[in-house]
């Protein structure tokens, strides 16, 4: 598996209240060309203080437009959001336009947990960030 700098969204975000992606990607909506595109999003500071969190994949024609809401999780309990832990979203989904980024929706007061996350190349199974 490959993560590339500019294919992330988060970084070992740190993630204790609701917020964007550090990052947004530009993919000129052509990402992928037909085949699935992998998206990596896992845990790497086990969360604390919160219920739960929803990750929802956005997309916008502009980088600082609306963005439009294309796929989420639904709630993650805390309990589930240790270190290790991959979301569950394997692939983008159709719809992307020319940015993208994650949404992280937080119930609750956090007080630990970070998140990396990015397009990868390669497969998501076996592998860690």
């Amino acid at each position: 598996m490959i993560l590339d700098e500019q294919a992330l969204f988060s970084d070992k975000q740190k993630i204790t209240a609701t917020a964007t992606s550090t990052n947004v990607v530009k993919v000129n909506g052509d990402i992928g060309k037909g085949e699935p595109v992998e998206l990596l999003a896992q845990v790497v500071e086990t969360f604390k203080g919160l219920t739960s969190l929803t990750l929802t994949v956005q997309t916008c024609d502009t980088e600082n437009g609306s963005y439009e809401d294309l796929v989420s999780t639904g709630a993650i309990l805390a309990a589930d959001l240790v270190a290790g832990y991959k979301f569950p979203i394997k692939f983008l989904p159709v719809g992307i336009k020319k940015f993208l980024r994650l949404n992280y929706t937080v119930a609750g007061t956090g007080s630990a947990g970070a998140i990396t996350a990015g397009i990868v190349d390669g497969s998501n199974e076996g592998h860690h960030v």
